[in-house]
């Protein structure tokens, strides 16, 4: 498997676990903003990746790529303040965080 593969298959999955945090999130009633922010910054990664995969040159490609650098950083950001408030443990922002170091 390429590295762009493997990308993109580590990018797809963490959307996956976000978008599971999301409905987590919503089902406890946590207040919308944060968890708006949190499934569109963690979803927006791997959507970009997609985009620089078919990029038209290679200033587009890099330009998606470090799209998806600044969309992990959000994300981080986010799942950091979750864990500080106590909306999600220690151990669920450890691994998610270490996922999204990942990518």
């Amino acid at each position: 498997m390429t590295r762009e593969n493997m990308i993109v298959k580590k990018s797809k999955c963490f959307a996956v676990h976000i978008m599971q945090l999301v409905q987590m999130l919503t089902d406890q009633k946590r207040p919308f903003f944060i968890v708006q922010q949190v499934g569109r910054s963690g979803t927006s990664i791997g959507a970009n990746i997609i985009e620089a995969e078919h990029a038209i040159s290679k200033k587009d490609f890099l330009l998606k790529m470090y799209i998806s650098y600044k969309e992990c950083n959000e994300t981080l950001y986010w799942l950091e303040l979750l864990s500080e408030v106590g909306y999600i443990s220690k151990e669920q922002y450890g691994m998610m965080k270490e996922e999204c170091m990942e990518i």
